[in-house]
């Protein structure tokens, strides 16, 4: 049979009409929603894990993290996956497989389990979102190719909409745990229609080599990487034994991993992109700006919620409207991308990025919700001149054939990234409070009358000494952790402008196909 298969040439098949069509781009649609709903849903959610689990909120990042780094080590497969076992039977094995993680999640009682099944829903998430992407592409004519991405971006824009709401009120009315669940009837039903539908649309299947040398390197120096940065607060840093062994083994996996792949017939990434120019700006300043962007997306529900009496719901509630522009926008940006200087555009997208981390870096504790959404807002507008524009660069001047290879290769420097900025920026965050604290307590030593004055007023308002210094000392931590988030968004507003000179070392395409460009961005969130 599979002799067959390889002897005749492939024939795609034809689009799909009528009510299958209808059905499959809802089918494919609900498992990129899933998805990507779930690399946002937990944001909000983290300070009620942490506290469930018996951790601090910065541990709880891990849940976040772990999910990221697994994708991103397994974005990369993809496309020798694909020709392993087929494109239909690869997303179908995919969705039922993020289905029973997600159940998992969900029955997780400790950080540690929890981490594990999320590492789990990484691994299998990896080849959903381009797997999606293709068969939606194989469903309509060519001619309404560009309506198909339109359609499978904007499913990809209103998630992260969706995710922080959903999740703060599943958080505060139902329990966190029901995050995960949400995703098993969502994803059954997405793949019994897409079995319905696509089962005999798959494509030829042939065995080919897998390097397995550099799949365990690249799994070794990420995994050891991420684990430094998610344990290094907690085992302060360098004077561990154990932070030290993981940054070898970081270094050294990482060296052996370049020269394996530089050298392999069939690497598991093709490191060679990186020669291109295009390319290597590309995707390190797309990288580098979604670690600044997801850390800050990480951080600015954790503020909200542990220092300023947000509920859950209502940290969703000030991120929500992120996506009000982002859906606005990206179809205006996808369409004018071949017709625009996508430099100008990623430069204005930065710009943006800037002025708002700029707004959010004069936050106080008196900082009202408006005050809080209205960068929310702007931000919705740098998304969709950010990823869609940076994108279309990076891929510029490749070859056809290498491009899977290529989309492939970013995603996983991206993804990476995102999960190294969200580590980085909490562990920034708990030092800069403990020297806001210091700096801010040098005034209230014993025998200062403001101190004084204010433990008198608390322990006449009926606390007793101790609790009446324990609420000084709360006051100042609200303080202190507010001036260190202030921190972070000035730093990465100063970033995001020094990156705008990276992008203008790319070269501009003189002709590209615009609807390339917005389903890629749609995998970016």
């Amino acid at each position: 049979m599979s002799k067959d298969i390889k002897a005749a040439p492939y024939v795609p098949p034809p689009p799909l009409t009528g009510s299958a069509l209808v059905l499959g781009t809802i089918a494919l649609s609900l498992a990129t929603f899933m998805n990507v709903l779930d690399s946002s849903i937990a944001n909000v959610s983290l300070p009620a894990i942490a506290g469930d689990l018996g951790v601090s909120p910065v541990q709880g990042t891990w849940v976040i993290t772990s999910f990221g780094v697994a994708n991103a080590i397994s974005v990369p497969l993809t496309g020798w996956l694909t020709q392993r076992f087929g494109a239909v039977r690869l997303f179908m094995g995919s969705i039922l497989l993020f289905v029973l993680s997600s159940w998992l999640c969900g029955f997780a009682h400790s950080l540690e389990t929890l981490v594990l099944f999320r590492v789990l829903q990484g691994l299998v998430a990896g080849p959903m979102i381009p797997l999606s992407q293709t068969l939606l592409l194989a469903s309509y004519p060519k001619e309404k190719a560009g309506m198909a991405l339109a359609l499978w971006a904007m499913t990809t824009l209103v998630a992260p909409v969706v995710g922080p709401l959903l999740g703060g009120w599943i958080t505060d009315n139902i329990s966190w745990p029901w995050i995960f669940y949400i995703n098993v009837p969502v994803g059954l039903i997405a793949a019994f229609f897409t079995w319905s539908i696509y089962r005999k649309r798959d494509t030829p299947v042939k065995k080919l080599p897998i390097d397995s040398v550099g799949l365990a390197l690249l799994v070794l120096w990420v995994g050891s990487m991420q684990l430094m940065l998610d344990k290094g607060k907690e085992l302060d840093w360098f004077a561990s034994g154990t932070i030290q062994l993981l940054a070898a083994l970081a270094v050294v996996g990482f060296l052996f991993f370049v020269i394996w792949e530089l050298t392999d017939k069939h690497p598991v990434v093709d490191l060679r992109l990186f020669g291109g120019r295009n390319f290597f700006f590309g995707a390190i300043s797309l990288s580098i700006a979604y670690g600044l962007f997801f850390g800050n997306v990480v951080l600015l529900p954790l503020w909200l919620q542990q220092w300023m009496g947000y509920t859950a719901t209502d940290a969703g509630l000030a991120l929500a409207p992120v996506g009000v522009l982002a859906i606005i926008l990206s179809p205006i940006a996808g369409k004018n991308v071949s017709k625009w200087d996508p430099r100008v555009m990623a430069s204005f997208a930065f710009v943006m990025f800037a002025i708002v981390l700029w707004m959010r870096s004069n936050f106080t504790t008196g900082t009202d919700l408006v005050s809080i959404m209205i960068p929310t807002v702007l931000q919705g507008g740098a998304m969709a001149f950010f990823f869609i524009p940076l994108t279309t660069l990076t891929l510029s001047g490749i070859e056809p054939h290498r491009i899977p290879a290529a989309a492939g290769l970013s995603n996983f420097v991206r993804i990476t990234a995102g999960a190294m900025g969200t580590s980085i920026s909490t562990t920034i965050w708990e030092n800069r409070a403990a020297l806001h604290h210091a700096h801010l307590t040098e005034t209230l030593s014993l025998g200062n009358p403001i101190l004084n004055e204010t433990s008198s007023m608390l322990t006449s308002g009926g606390f007793s000494a101790d609790q009446a210094l324990a609420q000084i000392n709360r006051l100042t931590d609200q303080q202190a952790f507010t001036r260190a988030a202030d921190d972070i968004f000035y730093g990465s507003a100063a970033m995001f402008l020094l990156l705008i000179v990276m992008i203008w070392f790319t070269r501009r395409p003189p002709r590209m196909a615009g609807g390339a460009a917005p389903a890629d961005a749609g995998g970016a969130h």
